[in-house]
C-alpha cells in the first residue's frame, strides 16, 4: 500500500515517541531516582486523583480497542455503545466493596492478599494466570498499531512491533511507575486527538454530522434496543450490561496493574474518586470511537474495502481511512499514527511495570526469603525489579510476533480478559465475601473454572460472525473493483452456508458470557468443594481467624459490609458473656 507519511508526519510521530521516552529519562534523575520500590512500583503513594484517572482509563483503552471499536461499529452496528453503562453499574461495586480491603492490607501485590486469606499456593497460583493473561495481551495490544501503520505507512510489521516494544520497554524500565502515569495522560490526550480527527475530516467531507448519521440509518448501523434473551446473540442488552461488567470488574475491581495504580493515590477516598472520574473518561473515548465508526462508513458506504480488497483485515478500516480521507493534509495522519500508538504504548507499560511488581512480591521475595533466610531489604529490591520489567519486555515483543494468528483484535482480548479474568475475580470474591471458603477449595475451583473458561472461549470450530451488508457498488472513487479481489474465505463462505445450530451450543455462546460462565463456575466449584472438604474435617489451616477458639474473625481480610456485619456478631457475643483469647496482636479495627 502506497505510503500515505509525509515529513510532517514523521515530525509528529517521532515527537510523540520522544516525549513518551522522555518522561522516562526525567523521572528517573528526578526525585528519588526510582531506588525504591515504593517509588518504581507505587510512585511513593502521594499521586493526585486526575493522572491515575487517565491513567487506568489509558491502561485499560488500547490500540486494540480504539481500532476494535470503530471497527465493531463499522461492522455490527452501534449495539456495542450499551457496555458503557455496564461501567457505571461496576464503578461503586469496585470502589466500596473491593478497592477498601486491598488499601486495608497496604501490599504492593493484589495477591498478597490471597496468601493473608487462604495461604501461599493459592497466591501463586492466581498470579501465574494473571503473568500468563498479561503477557498475551501485552502481545496483541504491541501487534494492532503495528497493523495501523503498515497500513498508513506501508511499514513492515515486524519494524513496528519492534519500535514500540522497545520504546516502551525503555521508559517502563528506567523510569518507573511515575512515569508510566504521566506518559498515560499525555497519550491519553493523543488517543482523543487521533479520534476526534477522524470524526472532524469525515464530518467535514460529509458537510456535517447528519449525513453520517442518516447514511448509518439507511445501512442497517443503528441499533441499540436489542433485548433478545439468547445468550448466543453476539450483542444484546444483557450480554453487554451483564458480561461487561464482570469484564469491568475482573480489571478494575482485582486486576493488578489497576489495583496498583489505584494505590499510587494518596489514601482511599482519592482512590475512589480517581475511580469515578476514570468512568466518564472512559466512555466519553468509548462513545467518540464508536461515532468514529459509523463516520468511516459514511466514507466507505458504497466501496467496502475489504470486499474491494484494499485490505487484508477489517481492523485496517480506520488506518485505511486516514490514508483516504486525512492523506493530503500535512502532519494529520501523523497524529493518528501517534494517537494509536500512544494507546498501546500506555496499556503495555502499565503491563510491564505491574508485571515486575508481581514478579517481585509474589516470586522473587519468597524465593531469596528460602534461600537467604532473611526478607529482601527494599533498596537492594529496585534493580531486579527494572530487570524483570526489561525481560518481560522483550517477551511481550516475542508474543506480538505470534499474535497474528489470532483473529479481530477486539474479540480476541476480550477474550482473553474473560478467560482469566473471571476465575481470578471469583476467588477475590470468595475470599472477601465468604467465611467458609478454604484454600484447597479454591485453588480447585480456579483450575476447573480455568479449564472450563479456556475450552468455551478457545475450542473450535466455532460459527462465523453475521456481519451487516457491505456494498461495492461505486468504487470509483478508490481505484474501481473488480470480482477477483473478493478474498477467497469470503467467497467459500457465500458459496456453502452452514446453520449455525450445527456448532456446539458453547461454541456459540456470545464472546461476553466467557468471563460470567468462568467466574460462576470457579465459585460454586471452589466454595462447594470447601464446604464439602470442612464437612470432612479436612480443609486445611484457617487463616481468618485471630484467637485460639476461632470466634474472633479478622475482619480486615472482608469487604468492608461483611466486616461491619462480623464486628456486629462479636460485640453481641461478648455481650452475652462470651470469652475470646487472643492469639495475634491485632485488633479489629
Amino acid at each position: 500500500m502506497a505510503s500515505a507519511f509525509g515529513v510532517w508526519d514523521y515530525v509528529v510521530f517521532i515527537a510523540m515517541l520522544m516525549i513518551s521516552a522522555g518522561i522516562g529519562v526525567y523521572y528517573r534523575f528526578s526525585g528519588g531516582k526510582q531506588k525504591t520500590n515504593a517509588e518504581y512500583l507505587l510512585a511513593d503513594r502521594n499521586m493526585s486523583i486526575w493522572p491515575v484517572s487517565f491513567s487506568l482509563m489509558a491502561s485499560f483503552m488500547s490500540a486494540i480497542t480504539l481500532l476494535g471499536v470503530s471497527n465493531e461499529n463499522y461492522q455490527f452496528g452501534t449495539q456495542f455503545v450499551a457496555i458503557n453503562l455496564s461501567y457505571g453499574l461496576a464503578t461503586p461495586i469496585a470502589a466500596y466493596l473491593f478497592l477498601p480491603v486491598f488499601f486495608r492490607l497496604q501490599a504492593c501485590s493484589a495477591y498478597e492478599y490471597l496468601e493473608k486469606r487462604f495461604g501461599k499456593k493459592t497466591r501463586l497460583a492466581a498470579s501465574l494466570a494473571y503473568t500468563l493473561q498479561m503477557i498475551l495481551y501485552m502481545g496483541i495490544a504491541v501487534y494492532a498499531p503495528a497493523l495501523a501503520l503498515q497500513a498508513v505507512t506501508g511499514l513492515d510489521q515486524a519494524y513496528s512491533i519492534l519500535a514500540i516494544g522497545g520504546i516502551c520497554t525503555f521508559y517502563s524500565t528506567i523510569g518507573g511507575m511515575k512515569a508510566v502515569l504521566f506518559t498515560d495522560v499525555f497519550q491519553s490526550v493523543l488517543m482523543f486527538a487521533a479520534i476526534y480527527a477522524v470524526i472532524i475530516c469525515a464530518a467535514v467531507k460529509a458537510g456535517g454530522l447528519g449525513p453520517i448519521w442518516e447514511a448509518a440509518s439507511e445501512g442497517a448501523r443503528l441499533e441499540i434496543w436489542n433485548f433478545d434473551p439468547n445468550p448466543t446473540t453476539r450483542h444484546t442488552w444483557w450480554t453487554l450490561t451483564i458480561g461487561g461488567m464482570f469484564t469491568y470488574l475482573s480489571l478494575y475491581a482485582v486486576n493488578q496493574t489497576q489495583v496498583q495504580r489505584l494505590k499510587t493515590c494518596k489514601n482511599l477516598k482519592s482512590a475512589q474518586k480517581a475511580l469515578w472520574l476514570n468512568w466518564p473518561i472512559l466512555s466519553l473515548l468509548s462513545l467518540s470511537t464508536s461515532f468514529s465508526g459509523l463516520a468511516i462508513y459514511y466514507y466507505y458506504r458504497s466501496c467496502d474495502p475489504l470486499r474491494q480488497g484494499r485490505i487484508k483485515v477489517r481492523d485496517q478500516t480506520m488506518p485505511l481511512f486516514v490514508v483516504d480521507a486525512m492523506g493530503d493534509i500535512p502532519g494529520l495522519p501523523g497524529l493518528f499514527v501517534s494517537g494509536i500508538f500512544s494507546a498501546s504504548l500506555s496499556t503495555v507499560s502499565a503491563a510491564l511495570n505491574s508485571l515486575a511488581a508481581v514478579t517481585l512480591e509474589d516470586y522473587l521475595k519468597p524465593l531469596y526469603q528460602k534461600v537467604k533466610r532473611k526478607p529482601m531489604p527494599d533498596l537492594q529490591s529496585s534493580f531486579p525489579t527494572k530487570v524483570m520489567a526489561f525481560l518481560y519486555g522483550v517477551v511481550c515483543i516475542a508474543v506480538a510476533f505470534l499474535a497474528q494468528k489470532m483473529g479481530g483484535v477486539l474479540q480476541a482480548s476480550l477474550t482473553i480478559f474473560g478467560v482469566v479474568g473471571g476465575p481470578l475475580f471469583a476467588l477475590f470474591t470468595m475470599g472477601m465475601f465468604t467465611t467458609r471458603a478454604n484454600q484447597r477449595g479454591v485453588i480447585t475451583g480456579l483450575l476447573v473454572g480455568l479449564s472450563f473458561s479456556l475450552w468455551i472461549g478457545f475450542g473450535q470450530p466455532r460459527p462465523p460472525l453475521k456481519t451487516l451488508d457491505f456494498s461495492v457498488e461505486d468504487c470509483s472513487d478508490f481505484g474501481g473493483y473488480n470480482q477477483t479481489s473478493l478474498p477467497l474465505a469470503m467467497a467459500q463462505r457465500a458459496a456453502e452456508p452452514r446453520d449455525d445450530s450445527d456448532y456446539f451450543y458453547l461454541y456459540r455462546l456470545s464472546y461476553l458470557w466467557f468471563s460470567v460462565l468462568g467466574y460462576l463456575v470457579t465459585f460454586l466449584v471452589g466454595y462447594g468443594t470447601s464446604v464439602l472438604l470442612r464437612w470432612r474435617g479436612a480443609q486445611g489451616t484457617e487463616r481468618i481467624y485471630l484467637d485460639e477458639q476461632q470466634t474472633y474473625l479478622n475482619t480486615d481480610l472482608f469487604s468492608p459490609p461483611v466486616a461491619r456485619a462480623m464486628k456486629q456478631r462479636l460485640a453481641k457475643f461478648i455481650e452475652n458473656g462470651g470469652d475470646v483469647r487472643m492469639t495475634s496482636l491485632e485488633c479489629v479495627k
